[in-house]
């Protein structure tokens, strides 16, 4: 059987790569994109003040109304529509009327300068700062009912902040492990860690999953009975995770007195 004979066309090398650029090209705007999580805030009207809502990878909406202007935040998870959202920002609208009003009564105080004589507080009591002036490493100490700080001739504001605020923070280390060891007895609970952070709308913050309990540098200030409070607080919430009516049991069985020390925690202004 002869053989059938066949014409071999010229390829154009140059062609055949552009072809494929472009079937690339199409290919990779066709591949449907990625799922990201969309943390741009939006912003809804209600009734005479804005919110501002942030989607994120969460399991509950949380709503907070922000000092020192009464901003209202609401963080949401990522698959809740505007619209449910809205209806649960209606339903706390007296709450965040309530809240607002009072942050408007607030006195803010004027920034801290640091200098000498200026009152400052520890354990919910009042005390003149004493700055002294060398060349030892900046420290700070509480000596004779005054707050001693220690630092170079040169120290600005921010660096004083500094220096004050780590002694603040090594007092709370002292402070809050009794109260946490005394308080997992109690409450038969375990935590696997704390830290101490500057927050500026939140006394403390818990994370049920990991048992990780986060406390405001602030409360440092705070009177004894404030900063026991936040400790029952947050670790009721390894107990129960929401602020729900089982959440408000537990506190009104184990610590009786806890919205009087709310409340006075609510009349204080977080400093900024």
């Amino acid at each position: 059987m002869p053989f059938k004979k066949f014409s071999l066309k010229t390829v154009d090398l140059a062609s055949m790569l552009e072809s494929f650029k472009l079937n690339s090209l199409f290919a990779e705007k066709c591949r449907p994109m990625k799922k990201t999580q969309n943390r741009i805030p939006i912003t809804i009207k209600l009734d005479d003040f804005d919110a501002e809502i942030t989607h994120k990878k969460i399991r509950n909406i949380n709503l907070r109304v922000c000092p020192p202007d009464g901003k209202v935040r609401i963080s949401a998870p990522l698959h809740l529509s505007q619209e449910k959202i809205s209806k649960f920002a209606i339903a706390k609208l007296d709450w965040i009327r309530k809240q607002r009003q009072k942050m408007h009564k607030k006195v803010y105080q004027i920034p801290d300068q640091y200098l000498n004589h200026e009152i400052h507080y520890f354990r919910g009591s009042s005390y003149p700062l004493r700055v002294i002036e060398n060349n030892k490493s900046p420290f700070a100490e509480f000596v004779n009912q005054e707050i001693i700080l220690n630092v170079p001739a040169e120290a600005q504001t921010e660096m004083r902040r500094s220096v004050l605020n780590e002694w603040y923070r090594q007092q709370l280390m002292q402070l809050i492990p009794p109260l946490i060891n005394k308080w997992e007895i109690i409450l038969n609970v375990f935590v696997s860690n704390f830290y101490i952070r500057s927050m500026k709308t939140r006394w403390g913050s818990c994370t049920p999953k990991t048992r990780k309990i986060r406390f405001n540098l602030e409360l440092a200030k705070k009177s004894p009975q404030c900063l026991e409070y936040i400790v029952v607080h947050e670790l009721v919430h390894l107990l129960e995770a929401s602020h729900n009516n089982r959440f408000k049991a537990l506190m009104n069985q184990f610590y009786p007195d806890w919205k009087l020390h709310r409340k006075e925690l609510h009349s204080l202004a977080i400093a900024s």
